[in-house]
């Protein structure tokens, strides 16, 4: 690997990429509404929007 130009980069981006991608994250998460958050983790549980195609034909 020393003998590789350059190679001293790879690290340094790689750790840019990681810092910038869960910053961004981070902030998204942050901004997000409460409601937001509290009306999808109702989805998997509301019954409403349940419907079964082949019940639907009848």
């Amino acid at each position: 690997m020393e003998t590789i130009i350059g190679i001293e980069l790879y690290p340094i981006i790689s750790l840019l990429i990681f810092f910038i991608f869960f910053t961004l994250l981070l902030i998204v998460v942050v901004k997000t509404k409460k409601e937001h958050i509290t009306e999808l983790s109702a989805m998997p549980l509301d019954e409403e929007e349940l419907t079964i195609p082949a019940q639907q034909k009848s």
